[in-house]
């Protein structure tokens, strides 16, 4: 249970500073934002670890929130194309 509340928690950390960082008003929710922060959190998981071929551990550290972040600014991003900004 502790370590599917630790994943929501990056989760929702990594979705806002992805809304942050990405220009523009978002029309997401908090559970959106959540979303985007864990599949964010799940893509750059596999994506570092195929990259530098070491396990990345998801835990809640620098490291994770870093590559979360990033990854789920990429996704907002292409979520955000995919709809079309208005």
């Amino acid at each position: 249970m502790g370590g599917l509340i630790s994943w929501i928690a990056l989760g929702l950390v990594a979705g806002l500073l992805a809304r942050i960082v990405v220009p523009g008003r978002q029309a997401i929710g908090c559970l959106a934002t959540i979303a985007v922060g864990v599949a964010g959190a799940l893509i750059g998981g596999f994506v570092a670890e195929a990259v530098f071929d070491e396990n990345i551990d998801l835990g809640f550290d620098l490291k994770s929130l870093a590559i979360a972040t990033v990854f789920s600014v990429v996704l907002l991003l292409a979520l955000e194309a995919l709809a079309g900004r208005h």
